[in-house]
């Protein structure tokens, strides 16, 4: 376990000729905005560690340094939140990346398959997950506690190899490379305060209703952030709606609403919502932001978007890639009412290829699927029978 600077330095030079590092994170989020980095753990050709980030005194400068580094591939497993952290803490999101869950949903293992799946089926090794809930900030870590973060990089070498192999063989190297390019973009981490609003869940399409929240919801989120607090510590989404709606203008007219304490409506935060509310009351209608409502879907489509289903669950064990993957049920429905012009990921890049193409084909009439034998086809008008 690397605690002083001078070691992380030295760990890093040993990996500064990798092909490929292994990468994984422990950390704490319950009570904090900013996740609190723990633990790293990284493995490479030049050994394995386990750095304490909480270690006194310690830079992680060197670390960023190796993360950086262009010719180094950093192979994660489901590494939103890692990337995350680091973009967070050094202004940077590690590039080039490989992330295994990823891999593997492309490869045929499954809906977002877990790193102890991968690791029995691909390196016939059992992790012990007794040390899965452990609180990471609490020092000393035990032996067994720094063997279990250790084995989350260690294995995942074996993973990286086993499925570059199946993606070098089938060909999908390059539908890979686009789901680590949004991983890879810094506006995926780049958080603005203003569309904080769109998290919260409301009906109402009044376009007012959506400036005042906004402006809300952008102070809650600074608030949090300066503060080091979970939104929902700071105030729950529930408040914030009611007050959009009732469009407080004083102190005794916020009190009214549910879920504010006396302390926070009399205080600075309560002058700060009813600033908020005035700033968002003062939008004009032109700027006002425009609500996501779900399309209203022509009527009779219900079969439709069934036979559909019915054809990405047929090209997905095809193709041995996952569903979650390639289509979500509401971009099926979206493409079953709009066609080509559905703005949904299956018209574009690989997932066409794979599925779109045939989806539009089958809604336009010029396929049909068939049951041949035991195992369902596709008819296609002129070229007849294609399985």
């Amino acid at each position: 376990m690397i605690t002083d600077t001078a070691s992380l330095a030295a760990f890093c030079k040993r990996l500064a000729d990798s092909p490929y590092v292994t990468v994984d994170t422990e950390f704490m989020r319950e009570k904090t905005y900013w996740p609190l980095l723990c633990l790293v753990q990284v493995a490479g050709s030049g050994g394995a560690a386990v750095i304490d980030a909480l270690a006194k005194g310690i830079d992680l400068k060197p670390l960023f340094g190796l993360l950086a580094d262009r010719k180094i591939l950093k192979v994660f497993h489901a590494g939103r939140q890692d990337l995350e952290i680091f973009f967070h803490l050094s202004g940077c999101v590690p590039t080039p990346i490989f992330d295994s869950q990823v891999a593997a949903m492309v490869c045929g293992f499954g809906e977002q398959v877990s790193y102890e799946v991968l690791a029995t089926k691909l390196t016939n090794a059992r992790i012990d997950k007794s040390s899965r809930f452990t609180d990471w900030s609490h020092r000393p870590l035990s032996e067994r506690q720094i063997s279990y973060a250790l084995s989350d990089v260690t294995h995942l070498r074996t993973i990286y190899e086993k499925l570059q192999i199946k993606l070098n063989g089938n060909g999908r190297t390059n539908w890979l490379e686009e789901e680590m390019a949004v991983l890879t973009a810094r506006e995926t981490y780049d958080l603005d305060p203003a569309l904080a609003f769109r998290r919260i869940k409301s009906r109402s399409a009044n376009r007012q209703f959506l400036a005042v929240l906004r402006e809300l919801a952008a102070w809650r989120e600074k608030e949090a952030q300066r503060r080091d607090l979970p939104r929902n510590r700071v105030l729950r989404d529930d408040p914030l709606v009611e007050i959009a709606h009732h469009l407080p203008s004083t102190t005794g007219e916020l009190a009214r609403t549910r879920g504010l304490g006396h302390q926070l409506v009399e205080g600075a935060a309560g002058a700060a919502l009813l600033r908020a509310v005035k700033r968002g009351i003062e939008v004009p209608e032109e700027d006002c932001p425009e609500p996501r409502l779900k399309p209203a879907l022509p009527r009779g489509l219900g079969p439709v978007i069934e036979l559909l289903k019915v054809l990405m669950k047929m090209k997905c064990e095809e193709k041995g890639v996952a569903q979650k993957l390639l289509a979500s049920s509401a971009d099926i429905e979206l493409i079953a009412a709009y066609g080509k012009k559905a703005q949904v990921p299956a018209m574009h890049g690989w997932r066409l290829q794979v599925f779109g193409e045939e989806a539009l084909k089958l809604r336009r009439g010029d396929t049909a699927l068939a049951i041949k034998g035991k195992k369902l086809v596709l008819l296609d008008k002129e070229a007849g029978p294609n399985s």
